[in-house]
């Protein structure tokens, strides 16, 4: 019994100068700060700078009597606000100084801090949109969108961060967890210059119409009726296609709508491609409709496309579809067959109208909406009967116009344009997305490719693909709701390791002793980031050690009450478009939806189409 207590004994022997020393240094501070203070209350109230002396007797009478004992000659009030004042003065650089340690100690726990973070600091993105944009050169003063995008907030506390217009993004997240309101929406708000968004919800659309249409013209392509808007635009879909190079990537758009895994193409879908592109490209040089294009595929023994080749002197091209025309019944009809499967979108009216010359409606034209301030909304269903070819097709020239038009300029856009691809692995399966995204960056095109998760990815653009993706995106945010086990893992490891301190405590009859041992654990395990709150992410940028951030949802902006709104008002006028075209045989109104005497939302209306091509859609009266 006496072995297990003589070292406590001893502990507490240890231990008692110690608190001894400790009473009476906090005895003495509360002492100082209380003669201090009431001689400052005295002083300042105008009844004198006497003070009592700083003696044991002095504060023995303040702990019997109170400090107003020992300022008899000035009132109490003033002496206990002068004390008061003395403990602000103290209290309040000490908690400064706690909270900047409390602050930089997330750097020091493995994650990124302020300091590292400068580069996406408020002056460190200011710095580069400067080097960045010509525009921007000689100006003083900045608004924060016009220096780069907005990510989010440095959790806890901040600073705003921010990626470079040269930078390109991947975003993963699960869904319901924040990449609509926290990431679509406010890229569509901030744009600088034309902006280019895919998806197959109306959500985004709704949000941000108004807003942009404030901006320039807004197109709005929906061939498929999400959000129920006339048709008051079209495109050309052969206009891609005059040059061979043009003709293969949209038949490309075409073959990775309906091919899970476009790193993995069989005979079947290899052969359909060559074959659309022959097809394309003999249309677009003759100026052949559509329609005659479907007929061709229809009937493979029909030797026009093959004639038309050969008319424009693509002799090669000629001979190659004429070596499929003539080939085995069954090997062409095979071919022929997928060929039709990939363009199955196309023999909807409704869709094909939208892509064939209409000398009623304006035509948008990808290299005229890149230079200005116009805003493209792109939106299909996914799934069977999907028009995400055409979608695909339609975002790719747009992208490549924009690298034309930078060209132009010098290598790069001002303002940069943006183009969020929401729902990018549905509706918009761009082949090789994974190579634009090394230079689309560089030519002032800012990408987000919104995604579920890693999986979605590897699924349209294999393993491969979806590898090289994600090396070439400069910025990743990783939200909540990721549950692949072997992403998160690597996720984790990417993240790092920090150093564990581990204290040990032995005792013996001499005395107690303590060492300390190192282990590593991850900065955050798997099951930490599986578990991210919703509205939070993690950042990933090319030269800049993880950093947890907070993203900042629309609605908590400035001016959301105008924004939502209008979002009200541009929804009421989705459902009744949407209930108008339930009811069929009704008459026609003004803007070519059928007229069914439902009221509209108080001081909303539909108006006419805009004649330079905008979708006005629904308006504030």
């Amino acid at each position: 019994m006496d072995r297990v207590s003589s070292p406590r004994s001893s502990d507490l022997d240890q231990l008692l100068p110690w608190a001894v020393v400790a009473v009476a240094g906090a005895g003495l501070t509360v002492f100082t700060v209380v003669w201090s203070g009431g001689t400052l209350g005295s002083g300042l109230s105008g009844h004198g700078w006497q003070a009592p002396p700083f003696t044991l007797s002095t504060m023995a009478r303040m702990a019997s009597d109170g400090p107003a004992a020992s300022w008899p000659w000035a009132p109490a009030a003033a002496v206990y606000g002068g004390v008061l004042g003395v403990l602000a003065l103290i209290v309040l650089p000490v908690a400064l100084l706690v909270g900047f340690l409390v602050r930089e100690g997330a750097g020091r726990k493995g994650l990124a801090g302020r300091r590292e973070l400068a580069p996406l600091c408020p002056k460190g993105v200011a710095a580069r949109a400067r080097e960045l944009r010509p525009g921007l050169r000689g100006r003083e003063h900045l608004r924060p969108d016009e220096t780069g995008n907005l990510l989010g907030d440095l959790a806890p506390h901040g600073p705003e961060l921010r990626s470079s217009y040269e930078d390109v993004e991947l975003d993963l997240m699960a869904p319901r967890a924040g990449k609509s309101t926290g990431i679509a929406v406010p890229r569509v708000l901030r744009a600088q210059g034309a902006v280019l968004l895919t998806s197959n919800k109306s959500d985004v659309y709704a949000v941000t119409r108004a807003e942009r249409a404030k901006a320039g013209t807004v197109w709005t392509f929906d061939p498929q009726g999400i959000a129920h808007a006339p048709r008051t635009m079209w495109w050309d879909l052969l206009s891609e296609c005059r040059s061979t190079e043009g003709a293969r990537r949209l038949a490309g758009h075409f073959v990775a709508s309906v091919n899970d895994d476009t790193a993995k193409k069989d005979f079947w879908i290899s052969a359909a491609q060559n074959t659309l592109t022959a097809l394309f490209l003999a249309a677009a040089r003759n100026r052949a409709p559509l329609h005659e294009l479907l007929g061709w595929l229809a009937d493979p023994g029909d030797r026009t496309p093959v004639d038309l080749l050969r008319d424009a002197r693509l002799i090669a091209m000629a001979e190659q579809l004429q070596g499929t025309v003539q080939g085995a019944v069954e090997t062409r009809d095979g071919i022929y067959e997928t060929a039709r499967q990939t363009v199955a979108c196309l023999l909807d009216p409704e869709i094909l109208a939208w892509v064939t010359p209409d000398p009623d409606l304006p035509e948008f034209r990808p290299d005229q909406h890149v230079l200005g301030q116009d805003t493209l909304y792109l939106l299909s269903k996914d799934g069977g009967g999907s028009a995400a070819g055409v979608i695909a097709g339609l975002a790719d020239a747009t992208m490549r116009a924009g690298v034309v038009a930078a060209e132009r300029m010098g290598g790069r856009l001002d303002p940069p344009m943006t183009a969020v691809l929401d729902e990018a692995a549905n509706v918009c399966r761009i082949s090789d997305l994974p190579d634009l995204y090394s230079h689309l960056g560089s030519r002032g095109i800012n990408v987000v490719t919104l995604l579920q998760s890693y999986r979605q990815g590897t699924r349209v653009w294999g393993e491969v693909g979806m590898d090289a993706l994600w090396s070439a995106a400069t910025v990743k945010l990783l939200g909540a709701g990721l549950d692949d086990a072997d992403f998160v893992q690597k996720v984790s490891t990417l993240v790092g390791q920090r150093d564990v301190r581990t204290p040990t405590i032995s005792r013996s009859k001499d005395g107690t002793s303590r060492s300390y041992s190192y282990r590593l654990d991850p900065v955050l395990p798997p099951d930490r980031i599986r578990a991210l709150p919703k509205g939070t992410a993690l950042l990933l940028a090319t030269g800049i050690k993880p950093a947890l951030i907070r993203l900042r949802p629309w609605y908590k902006e400035p001016g959301a009450d105008v924004i939502s709104a209008a979002a009200k008002a541009e929804t009421a006028a989705i459902t009744e478009r949407a209930a108008r075209r339930l009811i069929p045989g009704m008459p026609q109104t003004a803007d070519g939806t059928e007229a069914t005497g439902i009221p509209g939302p108080p001081g909303v209306h539909l108006s006419k189409p805009a004649a330079d091509g905008g979708q006005r859609g629904a308006a504030p009266a």
